[in-house]
């Protein structure tokens, strides 16, 4: 590529998908890219790291944000500060919210206990209200334990989201990704109408929280059908370039043995069911694409930004850990992968995926 071709193509329209994948294109003119996220609670945090520097980066600007769980609550915040100053306005908002977010975990009952902060991994397992609330979810419901359905993330939310805002003047399209408790389908909510129940009905962990009522349909995590879905950011975004931000494990290099190991291992391979059939069906249109034997179809360009590795040293407790110093961790490690792929891969957007999906999906 000459020098002249590689300045026309300074600016990226990238497209972010949390949890899972973004969507990249280059293009000679500030244009906007896309964003997909989902997330469950404190590692998705390394989302929070890896706006942050994509965000910071002036050759790049977002079309769309497709996301779930604490994935679709990082969306709805950056697409806040958006619409409300820019770039450095959405930094700062995905900041503030979780340094208050940390505020309200630290008077909550998910504190670890000194044993927990003796071992280093951020893990509640010794956790007094852990091992109980754990025990009591096997026998009673969110609609026993919490019959006034108290979420201390909804008014939190409603007080630091514009919600009139986004839906008014967007700055971004965005994607939201819930599942249908009856029909097990999942549902995509978008910025038109967007509200407070849409962000908690795609975290709404069915264990721990009573599902969420939207229009007559009551709604779950958006990551047991699509983690998230990746399709939004195909067909009602410009962008080509998907960049991936991968967080849930999907290879383990140990057999889980304890009660404990397997339930969480179930619950990874679960949540990542969906994203590797997404994946999938991806990289076989692709290849009838390529091949010549699917005319007209939109040539995907695939990216990761991986942190599989740090998330496997954690526990599945550590997912409700909300102390601050473990958010600015995980916040650090997003922003260095994040750095690192960019100086590697972004001469890559608008040319070739720098992502073998049959390899790693297949």
């Amino acid at each position: 590529m000459s020098e002249n071709a590689r300045n026309d193509l300074a600016l990226a329209r990238i497209g972010i998908a949390l949890l899972v994948s973004a969507q990249v294109r280059r293009s000679r003119l500030p244009e906007s890219g896309q964003l997909r996220a989902a997330g469950r609670r404190q590692p998705r945090r390394v989302h929070l790291g890896v706006l942050d520097r994509l965000l910071e980066e002036k050759r790049l600007t977002i079309e769309g944000i497709t996301a779930t769980s604490a994935g679709a609550v990082n969306a709805v915040v950056l697409a806040h500060g958006l619409a409300g100053g820019g770039k450095e306005e959405a930094r700062s908002a995905l900041r503030n919210f979780w340094q208050r977010m940390s505020a309200v975990a630290s008077h909550g009952v998910w504190q670890p206990s000194l044993i927990d902060r003796m071992n280093g991994n951020f893990g509640l397992e010794n956790s007094p209200a852990y091992i109980l609330m754990s025990a009591l979810s096997y026998f009673a419901s969110p609609c026993q334990l919490n019959p006034f359905d108290y979420n201390p993330l909804k008014s939190l939310i409603e007080e630091i989201v514009d919600f009139e805002r986004l839906r008014e003047r967007p700055a971004v399209k965005l994607f939201l990704c819930a599942t249908n408790a009856r029909t097990g389908k999942p549902k995509v909510f978008s910025s038109d109408g967007l509200r407070a129940d849409h962000v908690l009905a795609s975290t709404c962990l069915p264990l721990l929280m009573r599902a969420v009522e939207i229009d007559g349909e009551h709604y779950w995590d958006g990551g047991l059908a699509g983690n998230p879905a990746i399709f939004p950011v195909i067909y009602r975004c410009e962008a080509r370039d998907v960049i991936m931000v991968h967080l849930t494990p999907t290879e383990r290099r140990e057999i889980p043995t304890t009660s404990y190991e397997i339930m969480n291992r179930m619950q990874e391979i679960s949540l990542n069911s969906s994203f590797m059939g997404e994946m999938r069906t991806i990289a076989l249109t692709t290849k009838l694409i390529d091949e010549g034997r699917l005319a007209g179809g939109k040539r995907m360009l695939m990216h990761l930004i991986d942190a599989e590795d740090v998330i496997r040293e954690f526990p599945g407790s550590s997912r409700l850990n909300g102390d601050w110093q473990f958010l600015l961790h995980l916040h650090d490690v997003g922003r260095q992968r994040a750095d690192q792929w960019l100086a590697s891969n972004f001469d890559n957007l608008g040319v070739r995926s720098t992502v073998d999906l049959r390899a790693k999906y297949f």
